[in-house]
């Protein structure tokens, strides 16, 4: 299959993560709150292993000075930082009190910068190396699963209907593709392997200053609801460590 194929599939994949909202429909508050506590800590995992153990030894390979990746890394980081403050988003893994309705066009506004970045950075990965791209695509999805239920809850208590939510949210989760299609036009111009270490700064400002944060905000004081915690972020870093080459 060839890489564009892999792309577009990837993006119309990641998209349609948007709709899993849905499932808050099913699911009574208690048990959406112990699911997203289990996808944060996994994501926060994932991502980090997905930093550390794929993109940058992938941006070592492809003969980037280490001055060059630890720049690009910092970039990388710093774009999802500027983007948070910008829209006065955040990650938003809990169920919310009510929201003042303007706030939620921000949501997603920032949902869908987000969703571009991330199709241009995982795009760069798939336009590098077919299994790179497969790896950061899965850590990606861990995350947004947790992310579009969260935004899910924010937009229903901002006032939004639930056909609206997923139909916005959905339509959010297309900018990935776009960006990822972008990236890969630019890549008959341009040399993307720049892309690679950007997103490893992607990955880690998102799962050390954003999720682990989260991960230290739990009141529960049950030893054992702590170790699940726990045991999900070492499951997501060692599930990356396991798909090493």
């Amino acid at each position: 299959m060839s890489t564009l194929s892999w792309i577009i599939i990837s993006g119309v994949s990641m998209s349609s993560i948007a709709l899993v909202g849905s499932l808050i429909l099913l699911l009574i508050p208690s048990t959406l709150e112990k699911v997203l506590k289990l996808l944060v800590t996994f994501a926060a995992g994932s991502l980090l292993g997905g930093a550390f153990f794929h993109l940058i030894p992938s941006a070592l390979k492809a003969n980037l000075s280490i001055m060059t990746i630890g720049i690009l890394i910092g970039c990388g980081f710093t774009a999802i930082l500027v983007l948070e403050r910008f829209f006065y988003w955040h990650h938003n893994h809990q169920l919310p009190m009510k929201r003042k309705e303007p706030l939620t066009y921000l949501i997603l506004v920032g949902d869908g910068l987000h969703n571009f970045l991330g199709g241009v950075a995982i795009a760069g990965a798939f336009i590098i190396d077919i299994r790179l791209g497969i790896v950061c695509w899965f850590v990606a999805a861990a995350h947004e699963v947790a992310q579009e239920l969260g935004d899910f809850a924010v937009l229903i208590h901002g006032g939004w209907s639930k056909l609206s939510v997923l139909l916005f949210n959905f339509l959010s989760g297309l900018t990935f593709l776009f960006g990822g299609l972008i990236a890969y036009i630019l890549s008959f111009q341009f040399d993307v392997s720049w892309l690679i270490p950007f997103a490893a700064g992607n990955f880690i400002y998102i799962g050390a200053a954003d999720l682990i944060p989260q991960m230290s905000k739990d009141t529960d004081i049950n030893l054992k609801s702590r170790g699940v915690t726990i045991a999900a972020f070492i499951s997501g870093i060692y599930l990356l460590v396991l798909a090493m080459p």
